[in-house]
């Protein structure tokens, strides 16, 4: 059995490379918890020869475990689900010091994560084939689905439990081998994942975990046994990944960056919708893909909406995400909190006013000195060329946007470079339905906090927020891990 990742400052976070836990031959970063800026522990990146080393021997191992039939390759997920469960509240705490959102979310993700582990453990139905005998005289024809080969993830800091298990449950199971590359700045929770995949008796080098930076993705980009990837981060590097892995011949799924809009209809439950807007945009400090960051109200709800809405966005606590009653946490890094302040102070400078101000020198509570915080912040009256009403901030940051109607509110929506999801807040079923059927999105919520599909659909965006065919989980992830194949057959 391994050890669990020792939260002291001395640990090392490793990374597993041709069948043993070991530590690549990079360089040494550490890893801060954003709450307080303590060091959690090191971890040394991988370089590209690190990356050919686990590349060879997943290639090896793919050889022999697309040999293992689809109900045997499932039997360490049955055991990795039972192990994550019993291991939840260790992974999440791992995940809320390293990541810095609440214990709650934190738990939740793993759950998420879970979920995906319970999909993948169906894969002796979900890869079954089609079949019709007498396609013509005395000829049958039928399709089965298999493995491509050896696979790789990219993964971002913001879920560093529930990304990765979108991609590698699904494609070992499939009977590919994974290389796993998690953000560098979250390693020891993929880590832990990791080590809790080979206690339930997965077998040496079915899976690779890769940690380090640009070095690593270039090369697992390059690398010419690899066939696949996936990968989920900003919208740019999205593109990048996907021009270049594609051009390289590889299959890709690229999951960008997000702009979501959350339309109020005047119609609305108001406090069960400022609920879901709070959760929306202010949870995991506004670092999800689908976090709300666009306000649209339509006509007369504008004025009572944002007046409940600053009062109970000014009431959340900010804090140790391991802290009881704390329902903020900080953001990932101090660079990223710089990242955010300067979206605000651009804010500002392009006019908006603003109508709550979550910079650290006007906060009303007590913040630990050190910590990457920035509060919960609205913007009134935003201009929708403005950079807060454009660009993905990834922080708690709120722009409204107001419309007049709901045929403005969807050109508000459809002008956007974006399409990870939208919220529509209403009791109307006409205006519902008309919104889901127009606007440019590909995950669309009707009050909903977060429009997150279960792992037995496809995390569906559009526009500049997917780049490529075949969508994250669901079946879409059955089809990308496994190549088609057509048998035409006939017996004299």
């Amino acid at each position: 059995m391994s050890t669990p990742v020792n939260l002291s400052a001395a640990a090392a976070v490793p990374s597993y490379l041709d069948g043993a836990w070991c530590t690549p031959s990079g360089a040494s970063h550490p890893v801060v918890n954003p709450a307080d800026g303590t060091t959690l522990a090191a971890v040394t990146h991988a370089t590209a020869a690190d990356v050919d080393r686990a590349a060879r021997a997943a290639h090896n191992a793919f050889l022999d475990w697309r040999e293992v039939p689809v109900v045997e390759r499932v039997q360490p997920l049955y055991r990795y689900k039972a192990l994550l469960e019993k291991h939840l509240r260790e992974v999440a705490e791992i995940l809320t010091r390293e990541n810095g959102k609440v214990y709650e979310d934190a738990a939740t993700e793993v759950k998420r994560g879970v979920q995906m582990v319970e999909v993948a453990c169906g894969m002796p139905s979900l890869m079954m084939g089609d079949s019709l005998s007498e396609v013509a005289r005395g000829i049958d024809c039928e399709t089965l689905r298999q493995p491509i080969g050896v696979c790789a993830g990219i993964t971002p800091f913001n879920f560093p439990a529930m990304v990765p298990m979108w991609m590698f449950p699904f494609a070992i199971a499939a009977g590919n081998t994974f290389l796993l590359k998690p953000s560098e700045r979250v390693p020891m929770t993929p880590t832990r994942c990791i080590e809790l995949l080979y206690d339930a008796g997965l077998p040496e080098n079915v899976l690779q975990l890769v940690h380090g930076g640009r070095e690593v993705v270039e090369a697992l980009i390059a690398h010419p046994l690899i066939k696949a990837i996936s990968f989920v981060g900003s919208s740019p590097i999205a593109r990048l990944v996907y021009t270049q892995a594609a051009a390289a011949g590889k299959r890709v799924q690229a999951l960008g960056g997000a702009k979501n809009h959350l339309v109020v209809m005047p119609d609305a439950d108001l406090p069960k919708t400022v609920d879901a807007i709070l959760s929306s945009a202010f949870g995991a400090a506004g670092q999800r893909c689908l976090a709300g960051s666009v306000l649209v109200p339509v006509g007369e709800v504008a004025e009572p909406l944002l007046a409940l809405l600053v009062e109970r966005a000014a009431a959340l606590q900010m804090g140790n995400g391991l802290t009881s009653g704390v329902t903020l946490g900080p953001v990932v890094s101090h660079d990223q909190q710089q990242r955010v302040l300067r979206y605000i102070d651009s804010g500002i400078q392009a006019g908006a006013s603003l109508l709550l101000d979550g910079r650290p020198e006007h906060a009303t509570q007590a913040l630990p000195p050190s910590g990457a915080f920035v509060g919960p912040t609205i913007f009134d009256h935003v201009a929708p060329d403005a950079a807060i009403a454009r660009e993905e901030i990834f922080g708690p940051v709120l722009s409204v946007l107001r419309a007049t109607d709901l045929d403005h509110a969807i050109r508000i929506v459809n002008a956007s470079e974006f399409g990870n999801t939208t919220t529509i807040y209403t009791q109307s079923g006409k205006a519902a339905r008309e919104y889901q059927q127009r606007v440019e999105v590909g995950m669309v919520g009707v009050n909903m906090a977060v429009a997150a599909p279960m792992a037995f659909f496809p995390f569906a965006g559009w526009k500049r927020s997917f780049f490529g065919d075949l969508h994250a989980h669901g079946k879409d992830a059955v089809y990308f891990y496994t190549e088609q194949k057509v048998l035409m057959t006939r017996w004299f």
